[in-house]
Protein backbone atom coordinates (compact mmCIF):
# COMPACT_ATOMS: atom_id res chain seq x y z
CA UNK A 1 0.00 0.00 0.00
CA UNK A 2 1.55 3.51 -0.76
CA UNK A 3 -0.24 6.99 0.85
CA UNK A 4 -0.70 10.06 -1.09
CA UNK A 5 0.77 14.00 0.09
CA UNK A 6 -2.66 14.91 0.59
CA UNK A 7 -3.11 11.68 3.41
CA UNK A 8 0.22 12.96 4.71
CA UNK A 9 -0.65 16.29 5.15
CA UNK A 10 -4.31 15.97 6.03
CA UNK A 11 -2.87 13.83 9.62
CA UNK A 12 -0.53 16.67 10.13
CA UNK A 13 -3.15 19.01 10.51
CA UNK A 14 -4.29 17.61 13.68
CA UNK A 15 -0.54 18.49 14.69
CA UNK A 16 -0.81 21.79 16.59
CA UNK A 17 3.20 24.39 17.52
CA UNK A 18 1.46 25.28 20.82
CA UNK A 19 4.02 27.86 20.87
CA UNK A 20 1.67 29.50 17.63
CA UNK A 21 -0.90 27.83 18.78
CA UNK A 22 -1.68 26.65 14.95
CA UNK A 23 -1.22 23.47 13.02
CA UNK A 24 2.27 22.43 11.78
CA UNK A 25 0.90 22.56 8.14
CA UNK A 26 -0.45 26.04 8.89
CA UNK A 27 2.88 27.55 9.83
CA UNK A 28 4.58 25.69 6.97
CA UNK A 29 6.79 23.70 9.23
CA UNK A 30 6.68 20.67 6.84
CA UNK A 31 8.53 20.10 4.13
CA UNK A 32 9.65 17.28 1.53
CA UNK A 33 7.46 14.74 2.03
CA UNK A 34 8.45 11.36 0.85
CA UNK A 35 6.54 8.25 0.00
CA UNK A 36 7.72 4.74 -0.88
CA UNK A 37 5.20 2.39 -0.10
CA UNK A 38 4.76 2.28 3.07
CA UNK A 39 7.52 4.29 4.11
CA UNK A 40 6.59 7.77 4.86
CA UNK A 41 9.54 10.70 5.36
CA UNK A 42 9.20 14.66 6.09
CA UNK A 43 11.27 17.43 7.14
CA UNK A 44 9.79 19.33 10.49
CA UNK A 45 11.08 22.94 10.45
CA UNK A 46 11.10 25.00 13.81
CA UNK A 47 11.62 28.56 14.34
CA UNK A 48 14.89 28.46 16.12
CA UNK A 49 17.79 25.52 17.05
CA UNK A 50 17.56 22.98 19.74
CA UNK A 51 13.69 23.96 19.64
CA UNK A 52 12.27 22.35 23.37
CA UNK A 53 8.95 21.60 21.84
CA UNK A 54 11.00 19.31 19.21
CA UNK A 55 10.64 15.99 20.45
CA UNK A 56 6.29 16.81 21.12
CA UNK A 57 5.80 17.24 18.06
CA UNK A 58 8.01 14.80 16.51
CA UNK A 59 5.93 12.30 18.48
CA UNK A 60 2.49 14.21 17.90
CA UNK A 61 3.40 13.51 14.44
CA UNK A 62 4.29 10.05 14.30
CA UNK A 63 1.08 9.26 16.28
CA UNK A 64 -0.99 11.42 13.89
CA UNK A 65 0.28 9.33 11.23
CA UNK A 66 -0.33 6.12 12.83
CA UNK A 67 -3.86 6.94 13.62
CA UNK A 68 -4.89 8.25 10.29
CA UNK A 69 -3.11 6.06 7.88
CA UNK A 70 -3.32 2.86 10.16
CA UNK A 71 -0.16 0.52 11.90
CA UNK A 72 1.86 -0.63 9.39
CA UNK A 73 2.70 2.28 7.82
CA UNK A 74 6.50 3.25 8.98
CA UNK A 75 7.53 6.73 9.85
CA UNK A 76 9.28 6.77 13.12
CA UNK A 77 12.81 7.74 12.50
CA UNK A 78 12.10 8.98 9.12
CA UNK A 79 11.27 12.18 10.65
CA UNK A 80 14.10 14.73 9.70
CA UNK A 81 14.20 18.10 12.34
CA UNK A 82 15.76 20.89 10.45
CA UNK A 83 15.69 24.92 11.82
CA UNK A 84 13.34 27.22 9.27
CA UNK A 85 15.50 29.15 7.04
CA UNK A 86 15.08 32.94 8.26
CA UNK A 87 13.08 35.16 6.00
CA UNK A 88 15.19 38.09 5.78
CA UNK A 89 13.02 39.84 2.94
CA UNK A 90 9.92 39.54 4.61
CA UNK A 91 9.37 42.78 5.64
CA UNK A 92 9.76 44.22 2.17
CA UNK A 93 6.72 45.56 0.21
CA UNK A 94 8.63 45.60 -3.43
CA UNK A 95 12.32 44.81 -4.50
CA UNK A 96 12.71 46.57 -7.69
CA UNK A 97 15.74 45.54 -10.04
CA UNK A 98 17.34 47.71 -12.33
CA UNK A 99 19.57 46.17 -15.28
CA UNK A 100 20.95 46.98 -18.71
CA UNK A 101 21.57 44.96 -21.29
CA UNK A 102 25.60 46.46 -21.36
CA UNK A 103 27.78 48.27 -19.35
CA UNK A 104 28.51 51.98 -19.64
CA UNK A 105 25.10 53.23 -19.59
CA UNK A 106 24.34 55.12 -16.11
CA UNK A 107 23.19 52.15 -14.36
CA UNK A 108 24.11 52.41 -10.70
CA UNK A 109 23.55 56.32 -11.58
CA UNK A 110 19.83 56.14 -12.09
CA UNK A 111 19.46 53.18 -9.38
CA UNK A 112 21.14 55.47 -6.91
CA UNK A 113 18.70 58.49 -7.82
CA UNK A 114 15.89 56.28 -8.02
CA UNK A 115 16.00 55.05 -4.31
CA UNK A 116 17.05 58.59 -3.61
CA UNK A 117 13.99 59.74 -5.25
CA UNK A 118 12.04 56.67 -3.53
CA UNK A 119 12.91 57.64 -0.27
CA UNK A 120 12.26 61.60 -0.56
CA UNK A 121 8.63 60.27 -1.53
CA UNK A 122 7.94 59.08 2.37
CA UNK A 123 9.07 55.74 1.59
CA UNK A 124 11.44 53.30 3.40
CA UNK A 125 13.98 52.33 0.92
CA UNK A 126 16.91 50.17 0.37
CA UNK A 127 19.57 49.52 -2.24
CA UNK A 128 21.45 46.74 -2.74
CA UNK A 129 24.94 47.06 -5.09
CA UNK A 130 24.68 43.55 -6.74
CA UNK A 131 26.86 44.35 -9.73
CA UNK A 132 29.57 41.99 -7.92
CA UNK A 133 32.85 42.66 -10.61
CA UNK A 134 32.10 46.54 -10.44
CA UNK A 135 30.32 48.25 -7.43
CA UNK A 136 29.86 51.34 -7.32
CA UNK A 137 27.63 52.47 -4.57
CA UNK A 138 30.30 52.66 -2.00
CA UNK A 139 31.84 55.65 -3.84
CA UNK A 140 27.91 57.19 -5.12
CA UNK A 141 27.21 57.09 -1.27
CA UNK A 142 30.47 58.37 0.17
CA UNK A 143 31.21 55.29 1.53
CA UNK A 144 34.29 53.90 0.38
CA UNK A 145 35.76 53.38 3.72
CA UNK A 146 32.81 51.73 5.61
CA UNK A 147 32.29 48.33 6.87
CA UNK A 148 28.52 47.05 8.10
CA UNK A 149 28.91 45.36 11.32
CA UNK A 150 27.30 41.57 11.80
CA UNK A 151 25.41 40.34 14.79
CA UNK A 152 24.80 37.05 15.62
CA UNK A 153 20.72 36.07 16.30
CA UNK A 154 19.40 32.53 16.79
CA UNK A 155 23.32 31.07 15.66
CA UNK A 156 23.56 32.21 12.70
CA UNK A 157 25.51 35.69 11.96
CA UNK A 158 23.30 38.31 9.76
CA UNK A 159 24.68 41.71 8.36
CA UNK A 160 23.23 45.29 9.40
CA UNK A 161 23.73 47.74 5.94
CA UNK A 162 24.89 50.85 6.62
CA UNK A 163 22.31 53.37 6.90
CA UNK A 164 22.82 56.76 4.92
CA UNK A 165 20.58 59.57 3.42
CA UNK A 166 17.92 58.00 5.26
CA UNK A 167 18.35 54.61 3.33
CA UNK A 168 20.09 51.11 4.28
CA UNK A 169 22.61 50.69 1.82
CA UNK A 170 24.64 47.56 1.35
CA UNK A 171 27.01 46.49 -1.33
CA UNK A 172 29.55 43.99 -2.30
CA UNK A 173 32.26 46.57 -2.21
CA UNK A 174 31.92 47.27 1.60
CA UNK A 175 33.87 43.26 2.12
CA UNK A 176 36.82 43.71 -0.58
CA UNK A 177 39.38 45.51 -1.12
CA UNK A 178 38.60 48.53 -3.95
CA UNK A 179 41.84 48.16 -5.66
CA UNK A 180 41.54 44.70 -6.05
CA UNK A 181 39.60 42.70 -9.32
CA UNK A 182 37.52 40.05 -8.01
CA UNK A 183 38.48 37.22 -9.92
CA UNK A 184 35.00 34.80 -9.24
CA UNK A 185 33.44 32.23 -10.92
CA UNK A 186 29.73 32.93 -11.72
CA UNK A 187 28.96 30.58 -9.07
CA UNK A 188 31.10 32.11 -6.19
CA UNK A 189 29.25 35.30 -7.34
CA UNK A 190 26.10 34.20 -7.15
CA UNK A 191 26.67 32.89 -3.63
CA UNK A 192 27.91 35.96 -2.57
CA UNK A 193 24.85 37.64 -3.71
CA UNK A 194 22.54 35.42 -2.24
CA UNK A 195 24.11 36.00 1.10
CA UNK A 196 24.10 39.82 1.15
CA UNK A 197 20.27 39.18 0.10
CA UNK A 198 19.44 37.01 2.59
CA UNK A 199 21.64 37.18 5.18
CA UNK A 200 21.00 40.83 5.84
CA UNK A 201 18.56 42.93 8.39
CA UNK A 202 16.81 45.13 5.96
CA UNK A 203 14.09 45.48 8.28
CA UNK A 204 10.07 47.00 6.96
CA UNK A 205 10.92 48.37 3.55
CA UNK A 206 8.53 49.83 0.60
CA UNK A 207 11.42 49.31 -1.76
CA UNK A 208 14.51 47.46 -2.00
CA UNK A 209 16.56 48.83 -5.34
CA UNK A 210 18.71 46.25 -6.76
CA UNK A 211 21.63 47.31 -9.36
CA UNK A 212 22.40 44.37 -10.98
CA UNK A 213 25.46 43.78 -13.36
CA UNK A 214 25.17 44.68 -16.91
CA UNK A 215 24.29 41.77 -18.92
CA UNK A 216 22.77 39.01 -18.82
CA UNK A 217 24.12 35.48 -16.80
CA UNK A 218 24.28 34.00 -13.37
CA UNK A 219 23.70 36.59 -11.38
CA UNK A 220 20.46 37.99 -13.27
CA UNK A 221 18.92 33.73 -13.08
CA UNK A 222 20.05 33.95 -8.84
CA UNK A 223 18.27 37.02 -8.69
CA UNK A 224 14.81 36.22 -10.13
CA UNK A 225 15.13 32.72 -9.19
CA UNK A 226 15.35 33.51 -5.42
CA UNK A 227 13.51 35.96 -4.61
CA UNK A 228 10.23 37.65 -5.36
CA UNK A 229 11.17 40.08 -7.65
CA UNK A 230 8.53 43.04 -8.10
CA UNK A 231 9.34 44.04 -11.52
CA UNK A 232 12.63 45.26 -13.44
CA UNK A 233 13.40 48.76 -15.25
CA UNK A 234 16.11 48.49 -18.21
CA UNK A 235 18.42 51.32 -18.40
CA UNK A 236 19.52 52.34 -22.06
CA UNK A 237 20.93 54.93 -23.77
CA UNK A 238 19.68 56.69 -27.10
CA UNK A 239 22.17 55.10 -29.70
CA UNK A 240 21.19 51.98 -31.51
CA UNK A 241 24.02 49.85 -29.84
CA UNK A 242 22.88 50.24 -26.48
CA UNK A 243 19.62 49.71 -27.52
CA UNK A 244 20.10 46.23 -29.41
CA UNK A 245 21.41 44.93 -26.19
CA UNK A 246 18.37 46.58 -24.25
CA UNK A 247 16.12 44.30 -26.77
CA UNK A 248 18.48 41.49 -25.49
CA UNK A 249 17.75 42.41 -21.41
CA UNK A 250 13.94 42.26 -22.41
CA UNK A 251 14.09 39.23 -24.06
CA UNK A 252 16.24 37.54 -20.98
CA UNK A 253 13.18 38.59 -18.93
CA UNK A 254 10.36 37.60 -20.85
CA UNK A 255 11.87 34.27 -20.92
CA UNK A 256 9.30 31.43 -19.34
CA UNK A 257 12.71 30.54 -17.29
CA UNK A 258 13.51 34.08 -15.71
CA UNK A 259 9.52 35.63 -16.47
CA UNK A 260 10.31 39.02 -14.18
CA UNK A 261 7.81 41.71 -14.82
CA UNK A 262 9.42 44.23 -17.12
CA UNK A 263 8.34 47.73 -15.69
CA UNK A 264 9.64 49.84 -18.39
CA UNK A 265 12.35 51.41 -19.99
CA UNK A 266 14.56 54.02 -18.94
CA UNK A 267 16.42 56.08 -21.66
CA UNK A 268 19.62 57.59 -20.08
CA UNK A 269 21.95 60.33 -21.21
CA UNK A 270 18.88 61.06 -23.30
CA UNK A 271 20.17 64.91 -24.83
CA UNK A 272 22.79 67.31 -23.17
CA UNK A 273 21.97 70.30 -21.87
CA UNK A 274 24.90 73.14 -21.32
CA UNK A 275 24.36 74.86 -17.43
CA UNK A 276 24.88 78.03 -18.93
CA UNK A 277 22.34 77.06 -21.10
CA UNK A 278 19.37 75.09 -19.30
CA UNK A 279 16.94 75.42 -21.98
CA UNK A 280 18.88 74.20 -24.70
CA UNK A 281 18.63 70.39 -25.45
CA UNK A 282 21.70 68.70 -27.69
CA UNK A 283 20.76 64.84 -28.78
CA UNK A 284 23.91 64.05 -29.14
CA UNK A 285 23.19 60.16 -28.98
CA UNK A 286 20.43 59.63 -31.20
CA UNK A 287 16.48 61.35 -30.75
CA UNK A 288 13.84 59.43 -29.10
CA UNK A 289 15.38 56.21 -29.12
CA UNK A 290 14.83 54.54 -26.10
CA UNK A 291 11.13 55.69 -26.35
CA UNK A 292 10.89 54.24 -29.70
CA UNK A 293 12.13 50.55 -28.71
CA UNK A 294 9.53 51.10 -25.63
CA UNK A 295 7.11 51.33 -27.93
CA UNK A 296 8.09 48.65 -30.46
CA UNK A 297 8.72 46.24 -27.51
CA UNK A 298 5.23 47.36 -25.78
CA UNK A 299 6.83 48.16 -22.43
CA UNK A 300 6.27 51.77 -20.73
CA UNK A 301 8.54 54.52 -21.33
CA UNK A 302 9.72 55.63 -17.66
CA UNK A 303 11.59 58.53 -18.29
CA UNK A 304 14.23 60.82 -19.94
CA UNK A 305 17.17 61.27 -18.18
CA UNK A 306 19.37 64.03 -19.46
CA UNK A 307 23.57 64.02 -19.57
CA UNK A 308 24.84 66.81 -17.45
CA UNK A 309 27.90 67.39 -15.92
CA UNK A 310 26.23 67.77 -12.49
CA UNK A 311 25.30 64.05 -12.11
CA UNK A 312 28.73 62.81 -12.84
CA UNK A 313 29.90 65.11 -9.99
CA UNK A 314 27.31 64.51 -7.81
CA UNK A 315 28.17 61.29 -7.96
CA UNK A 316 32.09 61.49 -7.82
CA UNK A 317 31.10 63.32 -4.46
CA UNK A 318 29.05 61.01 -2.84
CA UNK A 319 25.68 62.91 -2.69
CA UNK A 320 23.56 61.92 -5.39
CA UNK A 321 22.08 64.84 -7.52
CA UNK A 322 18.67 63.84 -6.59
CA UNK A 323 19.13 65.07 -3.23
CA UNK A 324 18.70 68.66 -4.66
CA UNK A 325 15.55 70.66 -4.15
CA UNK A 326 12.79 69.52 -6.30
CA UNK A 327 13.04 73.05 -8.35
CA UNK A 328 16.37 71.40 -9.87
CA UNK A 329 15.41 69.91 -13.27
CA UNK A 330 18.00 66.81 -12.97
CA UNK A 331 16.59 65.83 -9.30
CA UNK A 332 13.08 66.61 -11.12
CA UNK A 333 14.01 63.96 -13.78
CA UNK A 334 14.45 61.35 -11.20
CA UNK A 335 11.27 62.52 -8.96
CA UNK A 336 9.28 61.89 -11.92
CA UNK A 337 10.95 58.73 -12.87
CA UNK A 338 10.34 57.45 -9.52
CA UNK A 339 6.50 58.21 -9.47
CA UNK A 340 6.38 56.44 -12.98
CA UNK A 341 7.68 53.31 -11.34
CA UNK A 342 5.59 53.71 -8.38
CA UNK A 343 2.88 54.02 -10.65
CA UNK A 344 3.99 50.74 -12.85
CA UNK A 345 4.08 48.57 -9.70
CA UNK A 346 0.72 49.22 -8.53
CA UNK A 347 -0.61 48.58 -11.89
CA UNK A 348 0.77 45.39 -11.29
CA UNK A 349 -0.96 45.19 -8.10
CA UNK A 350 -4.41 45.72 -9.32
CA UNK A 351 -4.71 44.82 -12.41
CA UNK A 352 -4.84 40.25 -13.37
CA UNK A 353 -3.72 41.41 -16.91
CA UNK A 354 -0.23 43.16 -16.23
Amino acid sequence: MSYSKEQIINALKEVIYFPKSDNIISLKMVDNIETDGQKIGFTLLFPKPNDKNAAIVEQACVDAIEKNLGGDVQIRGNILLKTKPVDSLHGIKHIIAIASGKGGVGKSTVSVNLAVALSKAGAKVGILDADIYGPSIPLMFDLVDAKPLAEKREGRDVIIPIEKYNMKVLSIGFFVDPDQALLWRGPMASNALNQLLKDTDWGELDYLVIDLPPGTGDIHLTIVQEINVSGVAIVSTPQNVALADARKAFSMFNTDKVKVPILGLIENMSYFTPAELPNNKYYIFGKEGGRKLANESNVPFLGEIPLVQSICESGDNGKPVALQTDENPISNAFNKLAQNIIGQLNIRKTSPFA
